[in-house]
């Protein structure tokens, strides 16, 4: 099978749902004539003219609010913000707006908008270019959260964002877009809310996300060496969760970890951590461990940086203390 980079998976995705409905559109800032900063939306503008692929003034507030607007009068917008950070530049119109508003008009309309958002520490992007927020999201009923890892999760994923009669968040992390993995050129979409089991495993549950996905895969291998064979589970999607393939794994393995690059407090793993204890409580044989980033901002300076997130040998060398104790 051919192997493609995730960013040319998302593309794909995107031309495909733009040849498919003519409903569909992109805009945001540098999406047109630059193609995107991540070259995503290279080549829509010719393909699909001014009318459909826009570039927008710097206003994610507008953006937003733009979306919002254009589902509920029957299209489907598609709106790229160039940094997850900046979600918080718009956050009445994600929170208040497109979350609520098929609620609060008792179904009389759909939302069907996708909000894609570049996140993760990656190249000196510092406390403002470089965050990890999509727990922020979780606390908001009416949004669907999605973090890919690979590419074909990518492709299959954005693709069934799309299609979505409800607004998605749909995160992608900057080390992703790069990276080269095998996508079917045959039509196929990924449902939300079914997790996928990356690696088989008896010994410990591993629940990874975005980048984390490939570093617990690498620990994997390492820990393998060792005589520790765990199982390495990828969500795909955090709203909905797919909690009951997280609870039958953890019956099985008798220890969860889990592992995400947003701030520990609040986050992702903080979520379900709070339910498979209240699910599966009698299976676990020792405390849930969470590993996360540290609760400080992202630091500029790089051998910082890579003290505040994750690595492979740091998950490495927690999983290998919780056996210990």
């Amino acid at each position: 099978m051919r192997k493609i980079t995730f960013a040319q998976a998302l593309n794909e995705a995107l031309h495909e749902e733009m040849m498919r409905d003519e409903k569909v559109f992109i805009y945001g800032q540098d999406v047109a004539v630059v193609g995107g900063l991540w070259k995503v939306t290279t080549g829509l503008l010719d393909k699909f003219g001014p009318d459909r692929v826009k570039d927008t003034p710097l206003s994610e507030a507008a953006m937003a609010g733009m979306a919002v607007g254009a589902a509920i009068t029957g299209t489907r917008p598609i709106v790229e913000i160039m940094f997850a950070d900046f979600l918080a530049v718009c956050f009445d119109e994600v929170y208040n707006k497109a979350a609520k508003w098929r609620y609060v008009h008792g179904g009389m309309f759909e939302v069907p908008l996708v909000i894609r958002s570049s996140m993760g520490a990656t190249f000196g992007g510092s406390a403002e270019h470089a965050q990890c927020n999509e727990a922020l999201f979780m606390h908001t009923p009416g949004i669907k959260i999605v973090l890919p890892s690979t590419p074909y999760d990518a492709k299959g994923l954005l693709k069934t964002a799309i299609r979505d009669n409800n607004p998605v968040l749909f995160f992608e992390h900057r080390a992703l877009y790069n990276t080269k993995g095998e996508v079917p050129e045959e039509e196929y979409t990924i449902p939300f809310g079914k997790a996928e089991i990356k690696k088989q495993g008896e010994d410990i549950t591993v629940v990874a996300t975005s980048r984390m996905v490939s570093r617990s895969l690498s620990a994997a291998e390492d820990l393998k060496k060792e005589g520790i064979n765990i199982e390495v589970i990828d969500p795909k999607t955090i709203v909905p969760l797919d909690i009951e393939a997280i609870n039958q794994s953890v019956k099985k393995t008798g220890h969860l970890v889990i592992v995400e690059e947003g701030n520990r407090t609040g986050g992702v793993g903080a979520e379900i951590t709070a339910l498979v204890q209240e699910n599966v409580f009698d299976f676990l044989k020792k405390p849930i461990l969470r590993i996360s980033s540290l609760d400080v901002p992202i630091p500029f300076n790089d051998n910082l940086k890579n003290m505040v997130i994750p690595s492979t040998t740091k998950i490495v060398e927690e999983i290998k203390t919780l056996i210990k104790k």
